[in-house]
């Protein structure tokens, strides 16, 4: 039996990404990953600032922006358009360069599998990591003492059993573990089956120069009753994706695939077809993302249509916000109500994404294309159609956060609908500013938790108090008046994961510390 601290169901991005989260803070984590080398298939290519952001504090954004190059000038931005996808009437769509500036990292875009490959070569590069290439779990119990995985060589059908303090499902929605570990799901279905094509087209590249800079395309149609067709780039103008709902029914031998990439492009061009998937259009998520000793992370906690490049980001400030709450209950800095707060922050913001953005997506769509329709009236359509292009206010909505939380306190509730600003909030991501001298908050920001301040004795008494809770925190004395123009605040505690737990008020320093590491009243 090999002894770990945690044990990964699942080696894909996500659990990759929890893996380095760990390693990387001396906690000895198996990875359990049935696949040697990554899957080939282009989906979760969308990559915001947040997830950059985590890439820079894993030590491999410079490997991401590398990993799959796009040529000058390509773009990465999107566009919504009518009827097809040569259509006259279009507008921008989710393009996340309208926050730039409250992160410190620019945006990606490339497929999984070129993602999969760096996070995998940065935990090769971790000591405390070992993964288990070729293996699937088959087994799992708890007890309070800690947890035992039972794996399956998928070649010789050698088994083993793992041990660990805990265990984290990152294998899908599908997952083995949070079916072992007994956690339900709830499902909203939506009776619809979903085709993926993967397919190559220089000719399509040509006839989409008329949309400069963009590269993923959403298509509205009357008879797909608000659902999408959505196209997306792989290789720069080689190679695409494509999804949309067919029949129920469908399967890769009785549906004409070409045909139907035909009348959404709008006319007919040459193409080679390299993949059909075919899926159940739902939204999932797990009724608890913690059971015992068991949490899950990624698809495994929650999973929806590929609308919006929500999934694969949201995973990975899954593993962000679940890593360092593992450390520190692991390393005894934290509190056993730590990880209670796992659920408490991620569940809501999931359920908030799937109502607020994806399941709006489709709701709204289908009321417009039931309303307007260029054939029956095409001013009061062109001007509706007009009137839809929120681009920058949609983007700007998306802004995830733990207000309430019982690691933040105050009014409200963790969600992903908000706003984005400047000014330093209770559970929200701490954005990046240049503080006098020139750094940038975001060069002070390390492994623990951070507390920039203006008042040196105040940064003495939170030095003082962490000391005594051996609570890894920075202090970071600000010239005065310096934080408060950069941040409305002449105190600020940020996180390991880079949100705001505390903005100054008169709550005593040992009070604050309790809080954020689950020991508040």
């Amino acid at each position: 039996m090999s002894n770990f601290d945690v044990i990964i169901a699942g080696g894909g991005p996500v659990g990759m990404g929890l893996a380095v989260e760990l390693g990387q803070r001396g906690i000895r984590v198996a990875v359990i990953e049935r696949h040697h080398q990554p899957q080939p298939i282009p989906k979760g290519q969308n990559l915001t600032q947040r997830t950059a952001e985590h890439f820079a504090a894993w030590g491999c954004e410079a490997e991401l922006r590398t990993a799959f190059p796009l040529p000058p000038g390509s773009g990465i931005g999107g566009l919504t358009t009518y009827g097809t996808l040569l259509s006259e009437h279009s507008y921008d769509w989710l393009n996340r360069a309208h926050v730039r500036d409250f992160y410190r990292c620019a945006n990606a875009r490339l497929p999984q599998y070129a993602t999969e490959s760096v996070l995998r070569a940065r935990a090769a590069q971790i000591a405390e990591i070992t993964v288990f290439y070729g293996w699937s779990g088959v087994g799992f119990t708890q007890d309070a003492n800690g947890v035992r995985v039972e794996v399956e060589h998928a070649t010789d059908g050698t088994r083993q059993v793992l041990s660990a303090a805990y265990a984290v499902g990152c294998d899908g929605s599908r997952s083995f573990l949070r079916a072992a570990a007994g956690i339900e799901e709830t499902l909203s279905d939506h009776n619809r089956v979903m085709a993926l094509l993967v397919f190559r087209s220089p000719e399509l590249h040509e006839l989409l120069k008329r949309y400069p800079g963009k590269a993923f395309y959403n298509v509205l149609h009357p008879d797909f009753e608000g659902y999408w067709q959505f196209f997306g780039r792989v290789d720069h103008g080689v190679s695409w994706f494509f999804h949309a709902p067919v029949p129920v029914g469908t399967t890769r031998d009785n549906h004409d695939f070409e045909a139907m990439l035909t009348r959404a492009v709008g006319q007919p061009f040459a193409l080679e077809l390299d993949y059909v998937g075919l899926w159940d259009l739902r939204v999932a998520i797990a009724n608890d993302y913690r059971k015992g000793r068991a949490f899950v992370a990624g698809d495994a906690a929650h999973s929806h249509p590929p609308y919006g490049g929500y999934g694969i980001n949201t995973g990975f400030e899954d593993a962000r916000n679940l890593g360092w709450k593992l450390a520190a209950v692991i390393q005894g800095w934290g509190d056993e109500a730590l990880l209670d707060s796992y659920d408490a922050e991620r569940r809501p913001v999931f359920a908030s994404t799937a109502r607020d953005f994806i399941e709006r997506f489709i709701t709204e769509d289908r009321a417009f294309l039931e309303t307007y329709n260029p054939d029956r009236d095409r001013a009061a359509f062109e001007a509706a159609w007009h009137s839809r292009n929120l681009d920058a206010d949609e983007v700007m909505a998306f802004a995830p956060h733990y207000e309430g939380s019982p690691l933040i306190g105050g009014a409200g509730a963790p969600g992903a609908k908000g706003n984005h600003s400047h000014k330093a909030r209770p559970g929200h991501h701490l954005s990046p500013r240049d503080l006098p001298g020139g750094a940038n908050s975001y060069d002070h920001l390390g492994a623990g938790f951070t507390l920039f301040v203006e008042d040196a004795a105040l940064g003495a008494a939170f030095a003082a108090c962490a000391d005594q809770m051996a609570l890894p925190l920075a202090v970071v004395t600000v010239a005065k008046g310096g934080l408060t123009e950069a941040y409305d605040s002449p105190a600020i505690l940020v996180r390991p994961d880079h949100f705001v737990a505390w903005v100054a008020d008169d709550t005593a320093p040992q009070a604050v510390l309790h809080r954020v590491i689950g020991q508040g009243a």
